[in-house]
């Protein structure tokens, strides 16, 4: 058309020419707007004040299944009803656990001790409940230094006495696996210690609901037991009391109107806490970053949202990525090839954190294989950062969060994470600031994360991470699944997932 009006005008003369021009403007091409400019921290801020307030009016916490997470589901839902989303909450169904009292491990022969709770030693999430005095026995002892596999076979209970209480490193399968065979080999009791390199307590679950008293140490206190039992009338004493059950929770699910509904886009981040405090870094962050975005990205319009935008706040995450689990579980085989990928937010201002970006490109080794396609992602977040100058660290892609369903279906992902209990380096502290030999998150699933737990500049950084990935992936996700995905059958997604050796459930470790 330019060049018709070019020839049209050419046949035109002074004040005529002028008044075809006026009388047949050019419309400027729209570009969307920055979406990283528009959501500020304050917004992000003011959300988090809101969580802090709810926590503190709900017994200090915003636990599954809690008044506290009640209330958080109600105020995201508000949020986005005022943002013009119309929004769905999604009931599910879960197995709980809990402690009732407070759990006993202690030796009582050749020596005594009374070891410190949550110190020295923590009840596995998902233990049974027992009280147990009797011999302990270590369990396949690995080489000094070494994982090894102790406990993974039942060859390595052979000669084990029944009703001891069994000794077992950390490494090679599961925790539940470990259980089983010492339960099958007659233990009382179990005792799983952690990796040499890995400092403090493990972290553990065992998946679900286990007939057998579990407790955890670090790796000093379990290898100084295990020398002890290997000299002989070492005797322990492992007290647990628990209960399960079935309980009801949430997720929030809301999408924009405008996009292609076969190449949705699903941002995520859980909105619950651990029952020990309020969990503002933990995942208040992850949850108030996602809400901020979800309030302004309708500006980017019709130009810059070509695919919808799925935002979901996950429930249970913290008692093993249940709700993100539930919710990939429902999708039909069609409905679960329609998405294109996932983006995943869970903590984004550890007081000690770093920038991490989840390895979707497999390069740190180990952990879970990514679906094709997440490299592509992790290079989005990277690129962002390394335009603007800022240092990035990968992070370990092992399903620790709820992007974990996610690539156990074969559907890319990533994402970003600030860190939790692992302990900085020197590097690290050298290229993002902080103090080397702390953990990332000194208040990580305790009552201090609080408001005063946020590092404000590197929330900050994240959030526009996070608002300029889903902004570049609702534009295009053509390096990622190439634009369209064809629907897959339960077989192929299963095979997509196959040896997908997931390390964690929520924040615990499973191995």
């Amino acid at each position: 058309m330019r060049r018709l009006a070019t020839g049209a005008a050419a046949l035109l003369t002074g004040s005529a020419l002028s008044a075809a021009l006026v009388a047949v403007p050019r419309a400027p091409a729209t570009a969307a707007p920055d979406l990283a400019g528009l959501v500020r921290i304050a917004d992000v801020r003011r959300h988090l004040e809101a969580l802090q307030e709810i926590s503190d009016y709900n017994g200090g916490n915003r636990a599954v299944s809690r008044p506290g997470y009640d209330v958080s589901v109600k105020y995201v839902v508000a949020r986005l009803k005022k943002a013009g989303f119309t929004p769905r909450v999604q009931p599910f169904e879960y197995e709980y656990w809990e402690q009732r009292t407070p759990a006993v491990f202690a030796q009582t022969a050749p020596g005594q001790a009374t070891y410190k709770p949550e110190e020295q030693f923590q009840t596995m999430q998902y233990s049974g409940a027992g009280d147990v005095t009797a011999s302990a026995a270590a369990v396949d002892v690995p080489a000094s230094g070494q994982a090894g596999t102790a406990g993974c076979e039942a060859a390595d209970f052979q000669g084990f006495a029944s009703g001891s209480v069994a000794l077992i490193q950390r490494g090679g399968c599961s925790f539940e696996a470990k259980a089983a065979n010492a339960r099958a080999a007659g233990a009382g009791a179990l005792v799983v210690f952690n990796l040499p390199a890995e400092q403090g307590l493990v972290n553990g679950t065992l998946g679900k609901a286990f007939p057998l008293p579990v407790v955890e140490t670090p790796h000093a206190l379990g290898a100084e037991l295990t020398r002890a039992a290997q000299a002989g009338g070492l005797k322990l004493r492992v007290r647990t009391d628990t209960v399960t059950g079935t309980r009801t929770s949430s997720n929030v699910i809301a999408e924009t109107g405008r996009g292609r509904d076969d190449n949705v886009v699903v941002v995520g981040a859980h909105l619950d806490s651990v029952p020990e405090g309020p969990g503002i870094n933990d995942n208040g962050s992850g949850s108030a970053a996602l809400l901020a975005v979800a309030e302004k990205i309708s500006r980017l319009g019709a130009a810059g949202l070509r695919n919808k935008v799925r935002f979901a706040w996950w429930g249970a995450e913290e008692e093993g990525l249940l709700g993100s689990e539930y919710y990939v579980g429902k999708l039909s085989d069609n409905d679960r090839a329609k998405i294109a990928l996932n983006l995943n937010f869970d903590m984004l201002g550890s007081v000690n954190g770093v920038r991490g970006v989840y390895d979707g490109d497999g390069s740190l080794g180990g952990g879970t294989a990514p679906p094709p396609g997440s490299g592509a992602i992790e290079k989005i977040f990277k690129d962002y950062y390394a335009g603007r100058g800022l240092p990035t660290l990968e992070s370990e892609f092992t399903g620790r969060s709820d992007y974990g369903p996610f690539i156990q279906a074969g559907i890319p992902a990533g994402g970003l994470f600030s860190g939790a209990e692992v302990v900085k380096t020197a590097e690290q502290a050298a290229l993002f600031g902080g103090e080397a030999g702390k953990p990332y998150d000194p208040c990580y699933h305790t009552a201090c994360d609080t408001l005063a737990n946020i590092d404000w500049k590197l929330l900050d950084a994240h959030v526009d991470g996070v608002a300029f990935a889903t902004q570049r992936l609702a534009a295009s996700t053509l390096p990622v699944n190439g634009e369209t995905r064809r629907p897959a059958s339960s077989a192929q997604l299963s095979g997509q997932s196959a040896g997908a050796g997931f390390d964690w459930r929520g924040d615990h470790l499973v191995r």
